[in-house]
């Protein structure tokens, strides 16, 4: 019931208005009751899909076209980059991925049915109920994104910027739709300060490039989006990579 009273008061307070009036119809207390129910009194390792359909289905909704911004290994700069504009929407932006951002939670086959103490990482079991989740919440933002989709990938990471074992790379990539998504716009973004261990031209953003044209979709690739980049420089300021270019000349 305070879940209840917590997602009606975010449908207003958090979630952009177009999202938000998405969201008027959709009975919280019902979202609840299909969550709990996804995992109570289960085995926390032994959690399937089936679990949690009517859980999609009760909080799904449409997302704008243009506004899909997916991401990984860039967790704190995606978000702070839709919390300052709205123009952009993560899964963690939706109500079924605030629902879960940064929350746990699993069942206990004995009483209480839920466990209170630990639940088992992604590493004990692949089936737990957090892995399950957001695969599902995944495919389905994925499913619904249209329009131009946004790509946002850490440029710094010695090991690629993008992952086939990431849950971009390996599932929300697949399940875009080439017949509703009309172009894929890449950005890899490199930590201020940080190595530049790759940019548009690395080895795995052209496995990446070579992922998406075989699924037909048009793809343009940009190092460090200059909209974000001013976002890093707000929290570094002084660092020379944030130092704007003083040499141009002005038009006469």
């Amino acid at each position: 019931m305070i879940l209840c009273e917590i997602l009606l008061h975010l449908q207003h307070n958090f979630f952009p208005k177009e999202i938000w009036g998405l969201l008027l119809d959709k009975d919280c207390l019902k979202i609840w009751e299909s969550l709990k129910h996804a995992f109570i009194y289960k085995d926390p390792c032994n959690i399937t899909s089936e679990d949690y359909q009517p859980l999609m289905e009760l909080a799904s909704h449409p997302i704008p076209c243009n506004k899909s911004l997916f991401w990984s290994k860039t967790n704190d700069l995606a978000h702070r980059y839709t919390k300052s504009n709205q123009n952009f929407l993560t899964l963690e932006d939706t109500l079924l991925g605030y629902m879960a951002d940064r929350v746990s939670w699993c069942g206990d086959p004995s009483a209480p049915g839920i466990n209170y103490e630990s639940c088992p990482k992604r590493s004990e079991c692949e089936s737990n109920p957090s892995s399950v989740f957001w695969k599902m919440a995944s495919k389905m933002f994925a499913e619904a994104a249209c329009g131009v989709v946004q790509v946002m990938l850490n440029g710094s990471i010695e090991a690629g910027a993008f992952r086939s074992s990431s849950i971009f790379g390996s599932i929300e990539i697949f399940n875009l739709n080439p017949d509703k998504v009309s172009a894929v716009h890449i950005w890899v973004m490199h930590d201020i300060g940080g190595p530049q261990s790759e940019s548009c031209s690395g080895h795995s953003i052209k496995r990446l490039t070579s992922i998406l044209e075989e699924r037909n979709f048009k793809i343009t690739c940009e190092d460090n989006y200059r909209p974000v980049q001013l976002l890093q420089c707000v929290y570094n300021p002084d660092h020379t990579d944030c130092r704007l270019c003083t040499n141009t000349t002005a038009n006469p």
